[in-house]
């Protein structure tokens, strides 16, 4: 029933699993200098190049999925240009332009990516007394449908996406034309919705799932809207009544008018973070609409691969489905038996962390000097972060080794998936096991967005849940396919958690299923309102492992209002204040130690330990927090 072109079975489209579409086509031709006034569905034809850039970009960035460039290319809309007569030539120009591109991938998934003609409203009122009869939609539905199917040279679509249908009398038409004219391709069909989530006819999301269900689509959904949450929304409800696929492909948002132009403000990592909640809601064709690029395309894959990491009992495989893990083969060494942090953890003793900063350049005698002193005075172990901020740095792990070897002092490698695929991950954690590091911090990572190089790719194939079932599987002696690596790594596994972030749930659903993942303990972002330390206990009482605290001694006011405003740090306003009272220089410095020593003072009875870092490399003033002393 469901056309197999070549080796590509269309049908496992539809039968489990997710795949990824592209975003916004109008969107990138727009932001490419091309006016709004412009046919762009002709550019098919007068500008190709255009085209085949963007069906590229998105299938590098992940897109499993791409819609041709003809979501105008019906007869009604086209007469506005003058080209009504050119239907045909256009749909099969937009076809043979998508088909081009993924067979020039070299990318396995990428060249295995599947070709949706896209079909969008008409754009008038239907009606006997209207400008287009509904005989006439459905022979503009139909013309459109055969260009699309038939593609040039018995090439055509894999699947026919009929989108942003406002109402069910053209969305009918659509999918009749669709099935009669399509030879059998599948058909997926999705309304827009208002703010309620009712079509702008005024149909229900229930009703019209319900009622595209009835006309022999093989999948429905939502796409365009008013963003994200109004698509989830609209899913959620469509699943209860319908067995069908379900497709999301919101906007990014609602524009903005920014200096004349139309600006989608939603980023590319909410979107991401929607993606999934998608998928957990039963969508099985996840995109994006208006204002969308490859960069939130390549956020959403990251997304969707990390979800599919941290389920349990299942790895990410090269052709991105889910397959079942093996059983393990070994059984990790005791906590106490991996290194000197997972011996105080597994004691219950407190244990004291200092965090070094990688230097930006390849000198990191500063660093090993601070070690030094650190080690002298007592403390634990050295935390080293992963390029924080999303900061060019030395590496991380380069630093650990050096650390280790040539000061003594155990270290904690903060790893991060932000720049690394699956394989790098696995050939990382094995060669860090093999040179002698033992406690690793499982990150997502900071997007790149965020530092000195925004236009660095982010590759997160896993977020920092799937980082952890990964480093807790090479534990059991299993690799990321779930193949013996003849023996156990021997991590101690920590994880990260945030006591201060905005929203709480979602943090103590993560930190919920970091631990289930197998984290062994967690180190906190730096708090300052020890209030929302003390709740966030409280709320992981049911999942709790060993947590060490983190605290920050700030240097001035200045450093404190950087991380209220910059950072998103709670921050009370009587740090602030204290802060804001020191007389110099010094005393601003002697004040942020005093108030990170209180903090520690008021957690050491409800913390297994503390993550003090050193701000701007003073690593005496971390000592001193710790109530450290140079000996002699």
């Amino acid at each position: 029933m469901v056309q197999v072109e070549g080796s590509k079975a269309v049908a496992a489209l539809f039968a489990g699993g997710t795949a990824l579409c592209d975003g916004a086509m109008g969107s990138m031709l727009y932001g490419r200098g091309i006016f709004i006034n412009r046919c762009y569905d002709e550019l098919n034809v007068s500008q190709p190049d255009l085209i085949r850039a963007v069906h590229t970009e998105y299938l590098q960035a992940g897109s499993v999925v791409i819609e041709t460039n003809t979501f105008g290319a019906n007869a009604v809309r086209l007469e506005r240009y003058g080209l009504e007569g050119r239907v045909y030539e256009l749909n099969v120009a937009g076809v043979r332009l998508a088909r081009e591109c993924v067979d020039q991938m070299h990318d396995k998934q990428a060249s295995d990516a599947f070709v949706a003609g896209a079909i969008g409203p008409l754009g008038v009122r239907l009606g006997p007394d209207a400008k287009v009869t509904e005989g006439e939609a459905y022979a503009a539905f139909a013309q459109q449908v055969k260009a699309l199917a038939e593609g040039g040279q018995g090439v055509g679509a894999d699947l026919i996406v009929i989108e942003t249908m406002t109402g069910m009398a053209e969305a009918e038409l659509a999918l009749r034309a669709a099935k009669a004219e399509g030879g059998g391709i599948p058909v997926i069909v999705m309304v827009t919705v208002d703010d309620d989530g009712n079509c702008l006819d005024g149909t229900t999301a229930e009703d019209a799932a319900r009622l595209i269900t009835s006309w022999g689509a093989d999948a429905v959904g939502c796409n365009c809207s008013e963003g994200p949450a109004i698509v989830l929304s609209v899913i959620e409800r469509m699943r209860l009544v319908t067995d069908l696929p379900l497709a999301a492909m919101p906007n990014a948002g609602t524009p903005k008018s920014i200096d004349g132009r139309s600006l989608y403000l939603t980023s590319p990592e909410y979107m991401a973070s929607f993606a999934k909640k998608f998928v957990k809601a039963g969508a099985r064709f996840v995109g994006g609409c208006c204002g969308t690029t490859p960069q939130y395309t390549r956020s959403m894959r990251g997304a969707l691969r990390a979800l599919e990491a941290q389920e349990t009992g299942v790895a990410v495989v090269e052709s991105g489905v889910a397959e079942p893990v093996k059983q393990g083969t070994v059984e990790p060494p005791p906590l106490k038996d991996r290194s000197k942090v997972g011996a105080m953890i597994a004691a219950g003793q407190f244990c004291t962390l200092v965090e070094i900063v990688p230097p930006k350049g390849f000198d990191c005698s500063k660093e090993l000097e601070g070690a030094s002193l650190l080690k002298r005075l007592g403390v634990d172990a050295i935390n080293v972060p992963d390029s924080p901020r999303a900061s060019a740095r030395m590496s991380a792990m380069s630093l650990c080794v050096q650390l280790q070897q040539r000061i003594g002092i155990e270290t904690v490698l903060h790893y991060t998936c932000r720049d690394r695929n699956l394989l790098s991950i696995q050939s990382d954690l094995l060669g860090a096991a093999s040179i002698g590091l033992k406690n690793i911090l499982c990150l997502t990572g900071d997007p790149p967005k965020m530092g000195s190089y925004p236009n660095a790719t982010a590759v997160f194939d896993v977020d920092a849940i799937g980082l952890t079932k990964i480093v807790g599987d090479l534990n059991r002696g299993l690799d990321i396919g779930g193949n013996s690596v003849s023996g156990s790594t021997g991590f101690t596994i920590a994880v990260a958690a945030n006591p201060g972030v905005p929203d709480i749930d979602n943090e103590v659903r993560r930190f919920a299923a970091k631990v289930e993942a197998g984290g062994e303990y967690g180190i906190t972002q730096p708090v300052f309102d020890l209030r929302l330390l003390e709740q966030f206990l409280r709320r992981i009482e049911g999942f709790r492992i060993p947590i060490i605290a983190g605290i920050w001694p700030l240097t001035s006011v200045k450093n404190a209002e950087f991380m209220k405003n910059d950072l998103k740090v709670s921050m009370p306003q009587e740090i602030l204040d204290r802060m804001g009272a020191a007389a110099s220089k010094e005393a601003a410095i002697a004040e942020g130690v005093a108030i990170a020593r209180e903090m520690l003072s008021e957690v050491r009875d409800q913390v297994q330990g503390v993550q003090v870092s050193a701000p701007f490399g003073k690593y005496k003033l971390a000592a001193e927090v710790l109530g450290f002393a140079e000996r002699g």
